[in-house]
């Protein structure tokens, strides 16, 4: 997986997992008040809100502290938080917004960073599915708040998520090297999980997401389980899917219900389903809220988290970082939470349950646009 997908595995490392908005949140803004030396966020979703205020008014306090603190956001995903923007500025944060939305070329339009990365002093890291905003707050207790699992990281493998953010920020800011301790300090062993962090970015012939995907499900043995919030598969990851399932594999997916975002891609989803429900793979639909964490567990011993979905623009368009992980007690622990989850998902009873006459629709206009999705 190291060597085919990039991010060579090292051991060492410390993982906690966050659940919703109530644990991810106090967790990231105590780390930023923490930073003696710099702060890198990445971030696809900001908005406008009490949680997006909270983030920015603690950047910004570091920074006129004298912490270096760099910011890269999505000029779309953050296209609502511009009224915090020339604050952060003025308060000495570095900011930067990725691919300006009057840019010309509509290629480069169309390309995202998807990332969603804050690293603190080199040293602790977080990574997973949550944006910055407020349908994100909360336990999951409602309609209103979102399901979502975030992680902090420590240990040797948070040099490789300074990378990750190295590897946009050059790009947006006057082609700026991070260097030194205070970006690159010592690596130090904070526990026993191994992990290595990949990253995408299609536009710059880096494709680490779909290799990592078909890598994973071709090399399962007993069990694949997949959270995942816009599940949009192509033929070839349809077909391993099934693949695994003829082998012996149980294959378990559990994606959105009523409560979503993007309508259209659920109803798009269904495209697939009856040949995965023939084959033999199970489908949940989530039921108390929108679901958007991202999580694949492969035998209860390798783990993908990060922010990459099982559709098209996150393999093929978006720029994306995952966290892979080699360990059994934290591959169980996830586990249990996906167990958990599962129990409040209904199962997709039948190939007629994904097929619906409302959804064609959506399905006729997404063959021509799939690799757009």
């Amino acid at each position: 997986m190291g060597a085919v997908v990039g991010g060579t595995f090292v051991t060492g490392n410390r993982i906690t997992t966050l659940n919703n908005g109530n644990e991810i949140f106090p967790a990231m803004l105590a780390a930023i008040e923490s930073a003696r030396a710099t702060i890198n966020m990445e971030m696809f979703v900001f908005e406008k809100g009490d949680i997006p205020q909270r983030f920015a008014d603690a950047l910004a306090a570091r920074a006129r502290a004298g912490v270096e603190v760099r910011v890269l956001l999505d000029a779309v995903g953050a296209g609502k938080s511009r009224q915090y923007h020339a604050d952060l500025r003025a308060a000495g944060v570095l900011l930067e917004l990725h691919h300006r939305v009057w840019w010309p070329d509509l290629r480069r339009y169309n390309h995202r960073t998807h990332r969603k990365l804050l690293i603190v002093d080199g040293r602790v890291g977080f990574i997973g599915g949550v944006g910055v905003a407020d349908h994100w707050d909360g336990a999951a207790a409602s309609p209103e708040e979102w399901r979502e699992i975030h992680y902090r990281v420590e240990g040797p493998v948070v040099t490789q998520l300074q990378g990750a953010f190295q590897d946009n920020w050059v790009q947006a800011h006057d082609g700026e090297i991070l260097q030194g301790p205070a970006h690159f300090p010592a690596p130090a062993m904070a526990g026993t999980a191994a992990a290595g962090v990949f990253y995408s970015s299609p536009r710059r012939q880096r494709y680490g997401s779909e290799l990592m995907y078909h890598l994973a499900l071709a090399s399962a043995q007993k069990t694949i389980r997949i959270t995942n919030p816009y599940f949009l598969p192509d033929r070839e990851l349809t077909d391993a899917l099934c693949a695994a399932v003829q082998r012996g594999v149980k294959v378990q997916i559990l994606l959105p219900g009523e409560h979503m975002d993007q309508k259209a891609v659920r109803r798009a989803s269904r495209k697939r389903w009856p040949a995965l429900l023939a084959a033999g793979v199970e489908i949940y639909e989530y039921e108390p809220t929108m679901i958007h964490t991202k999580l694949f567990i492969v035998d209860d011993y390798f783990v993908s988290l990060g922010s990459t979905n099982l559709d098209p623009r996150s393999l093929r368009i978006n720029d994306e970082a995952n966290l892979n992980v080699l360990d059994r007690t934290f591959a169980r622990e996830q586990a249990t939470l996906f167990a958990k989850d599962l129990l409040r998902a209904k199962r997709v009873s039948s190939e007629s349950d994904g097929s619906r006459i409302v959804d064609l629709p959506a399905q006729v206009l997404q063959t021509p646009l799939e690799s757009q999705l």
